[in-house]
């Protein structure tokens, strides 16, 4: 044990000694390398991630909330959804609810100037959807999606916002069921359960929300009347509460005051359609290869930084062994370089990542077609990512350094 300790204090004199010496920018240069390697591992998986947790973190806000309920199996609508409003209007801790009015339809625009009645006419099949305007603006601030013409006003009859993804100028693919040619302004013909009524385009919605941008909304009251709906039950209720409960201690309350026989009952996760779950999974994945693809160049890096190192330095290895250096405390100089490569790319590396891209991305999100990327850095993910470099360039350092200290002593002195 006594001889391990002095090998160990000498080992670190010896490392300190020779890293004091070293080439500055050789130092810097590997401890660059060392920085965007940890980026490289973190960042990456974080971007691929961030793609899904975006999406993710905007269907809360558009659309679940953090529970919502829905139209239970074998029903039509969420039954007794007076009572859980009720039941919400009263909780504290509920900080808004959109209640929604949902019923499968079509829209048509071309009614008046099609003659020839062999042609398609131009018209789409979507889910008209009744809002409490009020309601819903104050849950999802839904008119900050409006791209063209304006959101609905609760004063005013007859009115209709679309959803952009059913316009054909805003597909990418065309599929000869989307609308052609409608802006705002124009009168398209609206067909719930049969029932007929025009309605003029208040507006165009544009979102990334699948759930937003694929409906068309009109007035509850509009709703209620075309659909000749006669009853107040919903068939959504998106609900968000304040940060003193968690998801699942509200879903908990609602199921214990007997609403789940009435609603499907689920929290934003459970929400989670399962196939983005597996894509979140395999972007992880993903990130991890490219990642450790980063490791491998780094720990070839260290590889050869230490052998030329210690290639270079043989006589001088020779003579501290020569003198009774004992090579336990030579290799470890050489590890004590290794960590300090990788503990100062590592801290810097930490320090970007917190410091600038994470508050960057979370600022200015990545533009794709499906979400608003952010960037995932999981602060235990990131230890650990931490602690696979430190070992990695751990051994890259000693195996060099074992090599050349394993030299017979006078070989190493003489340089042969």
């Amino acid at each position: 044990m006594s001889n391990f300790r002095t090998s160990l204090k000498l080992g670190i004199f010896l490392g300190v000694r020779q890293l004091k010496r070293a080439n500055r920018s050789t130092t810097g240069l590997i401890i660059f390398i060392m920085t965007l390697t940890f980026l490289n591992l973190v960042v990456v998986s974080g971007i691929l991630i961030g793609l899904i947790v975006g999406g993710n973190i905007a269907n809360r806000s558009q659309y679940t909330g953090d529970v919502i309920l829905t139209t239970p199996y074998g029903k039509n609508d969420i039954t007794n959804s007076q009572d859980i409003i009720a039941t919400l209007q009263s909780n504290s801790h509920v900080t808004g609810y959109s209640e929604r009015f949902i019923q499968g339809g079509t829209i048509e625009a071309n009614y008046k100037t099609r003659t020839n009645f062999n042609d398609l006419p131009n018209q789409t099949s979507t889910q008209i959807t009744g809002i409490d305007v009020g309601h819903e603006q104050d849950f999802s601030n839904i008119s900050k999606y409006v791209t063209e013409g304006s959101f609905l006003d609760p004063t005013q009859s007859g009115y209709i916002v679309i959803g952009a993804n059913l316009l054909e100028r805003y597909s990418t693919f065309d599929t000869g069921t989307l609308l052609k040619g409608v802006y705002p302004g124009d009168t398209v013909k609206v067909t719930i359960n049969g029932a007929t009524q025009e309605f003029i385009v208040k507006g165009i919605l544009k979102s990334k929300v699948g759930e937003v941008s694929l409906r068309a909304f009109i007035t509850e009251n509009d709703f209620l009347r075309v659909a000749g709906r006669a009853s107040l039950d919903a068939n959504e209720i998106s609900i968000k509460h304040d940060t003193v409960v968690s998801d699942d201690q509200l879903k908990q309350t609602l199921v214990a005051s007997g609403f789940s026989d009435d609603a499907k009952i689920q929290t934003a996760t459970e929400a989670i359609p399962d196939f983005l779950n597996q894509i979140k999974l395999a972007f992880g994945v993903l990130g991890n290869m490219i990642g450790a693809i980063g490791i491998v160049v780094a720990s070839i890096t260290i590889f050869i930084v230490i052998f030329i190192n210690a290639v270079t330095r043989k006589k001088y290895i020779g003579i501290l062994k020569g003198i009774g250096v004992s090579p336990l405390a030579i290799q470890i100089s050489y590890l004590l370089q290794s960590l300090f490569y990788a503990a100062s790319g590592s801290i810097l590396g930490t320090a970007i990542l917190y410091g600038l891209l994470v508050p960057f991305f979370n600022a200015h999100p990545v533009n794709f077609p499906f979400s608003d990327g952010i960037l995932v850095a999981d602060p235990l993910g990131t230890l650990v990512r931490v602690i696979i470099l430190l070992i990695v360039t751990l051994i890259a350092g000693y195996i060099p350094a074992r090599m050349i200290i394993k030299k017979n002593t006078l070989d190493s002195i003489l340089g042969r």
